[in-house]
């Protein structure tokens, strides 16, 4: 199981390195685009995500941006509509309690409404430099991609546990872009993910995975990967970096990460799901490997330190580049307790995110 983990890992690495460094042109960009966030009680942050949208460098006549406001009970809408003069709009659901995946719904009814031909999304809670548009929808008219997915990162951490969720996250990042460069998109995040209104269209939206709450960005990458996993491409650069925030407590982070992971099984190729297995019984193994350690199992020491040794060399140069593009390799720090702390908590959402029910913005979805 170490050397299956070590070598994905390394595997994962030469993905990352494959993905030359974009840097956009000087040519004015001709393209129609749609910027689309879905959001949800999101009065705190969505007026600073706005700010970053509405001042992006690229040609107002070209750019629409929606918000559509799920079921918010706060000042949501209300926000979003005092952006009106800044040519943002506003559409609003009125569905009730009977659907698992509002989020889904809110993307395709911005769609139907929209009309660029670039579809970019990304959440209420995030933050851009005013380039990162033009950036993405330059590498869409350079490269001739059909989906984009670009790098998501933490920023502003208040605490020690924020900084290990930073960590940990560009290490998911990481993984998503690298398998793009290995020619295997697996993951990618909705935070920063673009793709053609054609090609969403082609795939017949969300239809089939429109029964589970998560699933819009990965998901749908599959969709598109089944077909034209060569027209997926990663905008690697520090330009198209959307910034957004960890999760501050525990019980968040939990319910975050169950989400996420309970998608993990609706794989179609169910390569991938085997994989994913492998690196849970992995994980598992090490867990017990560390509790023989504590318990004074002389005989079992040498291949838990062994073991634990290649997982934390092979994170390690994989999560480095990353700290670099990210500017962040002051958390490399970190990385020995989150590798060991990462075992626990994978084993964990690997059962708590495929059984029952989590809560996702105060609804308990599945």
């Amino acid at each position: 199981m170490t050397i299956v983990y070590v070598l994905l890992v390394l595997y994962m690495l030469r993905g990352w390195l494959r993905i030359p460094y974009f840097r956009v042109g000087q040519k004015s960009s001709s393209t129609r685009v749609s910027v689309l966030l879905a959001a949800r009680n999101e009065e705190g942050n969505i007026g600073r995500t706005l700010d970053c949208i509405v001042a992006q460098d690229f040609p107002k006549e070209l750019l629409e941006i929606i918000v559509v406001d799920d079921h918010s009970t706060d000042n949501t809408a209300e926000i979003v509509l005092s952006y009106a003069e800044k040519g943002v709009r506003l559409i609003q659901l009125n569905e009730g309690d009977k659907l698992n995946s509002y989020k889904k719904l809110a993307i395709t009814r911005a769609i139907e409404q929209s009309n660029g031909d670039i579809i970019v999304t990304t959440d209420a809670d995030c933050r851009m430099d005013k380039n990162w548009l033009k950036t993405v929808v330059g590498f869409f008219e350079e490269t001739g991609a059909y989906m984009v997915s670009s790098p998501v990162v933490y920023s502003e951490e208040k605490s020690f546990f924020e900084r290990l969720q930073t960590v940990e996250f560009l290490y998911l990042i990481g993984l998503g872009a690298a398998g793009i460069g290995n020619g295997n998109p697996t993951t990618c995040n909705g935070a920063n993910l673009a793709y053609r209104r054609s090609i969403f269209y082609e795939m017949g939206g969300f239809r089939g995975i429109d029964n589970l709450a998560s699933g819009d960005d990965e998901l749908f990458l599959h969709k598109v990967a089944e077909k034209y996993a060569d027209k997926i491409g990663f905008c690697k650069s520090r330009e198209a970096v959307v910034y957004t925030d960890a999760k501050p407590t525990l019980s968040s982070f939990i319910s975050q990460r169950r989400r996420w992971a309970s998608k993990s099984t609706k794989y179609k190729d169910k390569k991938v799901v085997a994989l994913g297995i492998c690196i849970w019984l992995f994980n598992l193994s090490l867990i017990v490997g560390f509790g023989n350690f504590l318990i004074a199992l002389p005989h079992l020491h040498y291949l838990f330190l062994m073991a634990f040794g290649l997982k934390f060399f092979a994170e390690f140069i994989f999560v480095l580049p990353l700290c670099n593009f990210s500017g962040r390799r002051e958390l490399l720090w970190c990385l020995p307790l989150l590798s060991l702390v990462h075992a626990v908590y994978l084993v964990y959402i690997g059962i708590a995110g495929n059984i029952g029910k989590y809560d996702w913005k105060g609804r308990k979805v599945n």
